[in-house]
């Protein structure tokens, strides 16, 4: 199989775009460092601020009729998405909201949340203060799970059947837990995302900022950057690693992950799989070497093609019919002119074409 992707539109944002969400109208979603929900449609030149948050929209969501976007308060919003009203607000978090995510079946949305404060002389994370994960209902806003892990939490993923929701956190700890029961199902830390800095600062930097299940639900994938010394320069590797979790398979177990010969340095953002089950995209920020977008065939994890984008990549989404990737992000901020800065969020607009190779 042969998988080439083209850059065809890349439109400007106001700012960074941190999540992004595809609807049924065709429209893209972004959710803004700026504090904004922009709407934007193929007849578009320029995004529509739709929904404002008071601090930074980390997330946004299609559920029906309504935009679901959270924020670094700790804020979730539902919005309708013809008239663009509030219709519900609450106070998910004390900090922020880092990542949510929406069931294959749009009834639940889940957040996650953590501030790393010190915890002892070994500079490890302090206990949460609150529920790091929640599970809200969709259309009613209430409470429905609320679960324990060791904060930060920078990732979130249902299971494609709903029944699962799986999270990792700052110092590569994954845990897994059945919403049928409440219970926590499945755990294991990899040492592989997160660092120790030694240089300009002495913290723990990294994590898992991507979750994804498997297609078929079998396995788990998790991303980010490898190990570095150096917290603020994001050297680490462009790393991917593949687990088979389920409980009844045993002990979880790394399967399989990027191969050295094939990445460079960078932070690696977001996973997510084309609709077609047989690859999927990962895509960051390059620090060093060929690449911050790369397509990898699901079966063998090996690089089936890549490119630099030339922005730093947050999140990504493939359309339904896997013709089109959009990946949302930007470049660097620039300098304030005219009492602002200019637009430096961005979204890309891809043609994928998939060539099946002759046996």
């Amino acid at each position: 199989m042969k998988v080439e992707i083209k850059k065809v539109k890349e439109t400007k944002f106001p700012s960074h775009c941190l999540s992004l969400v595809l609807g049924d109208d065709k429209k893209i979603y972004a959710s803004c460092y700026d504090g904004g929900v922009y709407s934007l449609d193929d007849s578009e030149k320029k995004p529509k601020k739709i929904v404002t948050h008071e601090n930074i929209s980390s997330g946004v969501r299609l559920c029906g009729d309504n935009i679901i976007s959270s924020d670094y308060d700790g804020i979730i919003k539902w919005s309708d998405r013809k008239s663009h009203n509030e219709l519900r607000k609450i106070k998910a978090h004390d900090f922020w909201s880092w990542q949510s995510a929406v069931s294959r079946d749009e009834k639940k949305i889940a957040s996650v949340t953590g501030q790393y404060l010190v915890g002892g002389y070994k500079y490890e994370p302090a206990p949460e203060k609150e529920p790091s994960v929640k599970v809200y209902d969709s259309q009613t806003g209430d409470l429905t799970h609320s679960f324990s892990h060791q904060p930060p939490v920078q990732s979130i993923a249902f299971s494609n059947n709903g029944r699962f929701l799986a999270a990792g956190n700052l110092m590569g700890e994954v845990r897994v837990w059945d919403l049928s029961n409440n219970q926590m199902v499945s755990k294991w830390t990899t040492e592989k995302f997160t660092g120790w800095g030694i240089i300009k600062g002495h913290y723990y930097t990294g994590g898992i900022f991507s979750i994804e299940f498997s297609p078929d639900d079998s396995f788990i994938y998790v991303a980010g950057m490898g190990t570095t010394r150096d917290p603020a320069a994001g050297n680490g590797k462009q790393l991917w690693e593949k687990y088979r979790w389920a409980p009844e398979e045993g002990d979880p177990k790394l399967i399989s992950s990027a191969l050295d010969s094939e990445i460079g340095q960078g932070l690696m953002e977001v996973l997510t799989f084309h609709p077609s089950e047989k690859f999927f995209l990962m895509a960051g920020r390059m620090f060093k070497g060929n690449w911050n977008t790369a397509i990898f065939d699901s079966s063998e994890g090996k690089i089936i093609c890549s490119e630099n984008s030339g922005i730093r990549c947050s999140d990504a989404v493939f359309n339904a019919e896997g013709t089109k990737m959009f990946i949302g992000g930007g470049k660097s901020q620039g300098k304030i002119k005219d009492g602002k800065f200019s637009a430096w969020g961005r979204v890309l607009e891809y043609e994928v074409s998939i060539i099946e190779e002759k046996s």
